[in-house]
């Protein structure tokens, strides 16, 4: 990770806010590059930045019986990573882990925490955030629990295609595999039937999305309830 020069904020959140408010927030922030892998936070030390992802993604994980992690909740251009600050929590419940390359305006704890206070546009909006953010996470818990790989699968690529906003992006299977918590095989074998179905194409690591209506015709319906609730609170 490292400083990125001025990059132009992106963040839904962020410009839902007043020049006036936006201006002051920025000067107590400063633009990060995220790379792939970066580990943000561990679970049970504290938070000391929070991010607000501009074209960076964000996985959230929790630990498995001490050692194995599975992914929880995704955070992008709609969100912010370290929302535990904003329930006055300074202890991270989750492992924060980038997942797409790119920027994230970063902004320390305790700024956040003055800001926050003052600032009730941004109070309002994280609300709201945060509602949209437990039922993704409520639903990805029933998605795991009774849908089929392939399904979870196309919901999973789905959710990344919204936040790069591109048709294209890099993802392993070794990386799936420790998202969704199953072995490296299965999506290997759910990644081929969605190649040979021709909603994606994938080599090496790098998928592009071939027909994004057939590809949610395969998505179990926790996508769309997903989407419409986080929709539906931005419109």
């Amino acid at each position: 990770m490292s400083i990125a020069t001025h990059t132009r904020a992106t963040n839904s959140l962020l410009r839902a806010l007043s020049p006036r408010e936006n201006q002051r927030l920025l000067a107590h922030s400063e633009q990060a590059n995220l790379a792939h892998g970066d580990v943000l936070c561990e679970p049970g030390e504290p938070i000391r930045h929070i991010y607000f992802p501009n074209d960076a993604i964000i996985s959230l994980l929790t630990p498995v019986d001490g050692h194995a992690s599975v992914e929880v909740g995704l955070v992008g251009r709609e969100g912010m990573a370290g929302m535990a600050l904003f329930l006055d929590i300074s202890v991270s419940p989750v492992l924060m882990l980038v997942q797409g390359s790119g920027t994230a305006t970063r902004m320390k704890a305790a700024s956040f925490r003055r800001e926050i206070k003052r600032n009730p546009t941004l109070q309002r909006e994280l609300s709201h955030y945060l509602y949209a953010f437990m039922a993704q996470t409520a639903q990805t818990a029933a998605c795991s629990r009774h849908h089929l790989l392939v399904a979870r699968l196309a919901r999973r690529l789905l959710m990344t295609l919204d936040r790069v906003q591109s048709n294209e992006f890099h993802l392993t299977h070794e990386f799936l595999a420790h998202m969704l918590g199953v072995r490296r095989v299965g999506v290997t074998r759910a990644a081929t039937h969605l190649q040979n179905k021709k909603l994606i194409s994938y080599s090496r690591g790098h998928i592009t999305i071939l027909d994004r209506k057939g590809l949610e015709r395969a998505s179990c319906r926790c996508y769309a309830a997903v989407k419409d609730i986080r929709d539906n609170m931005q419109s």
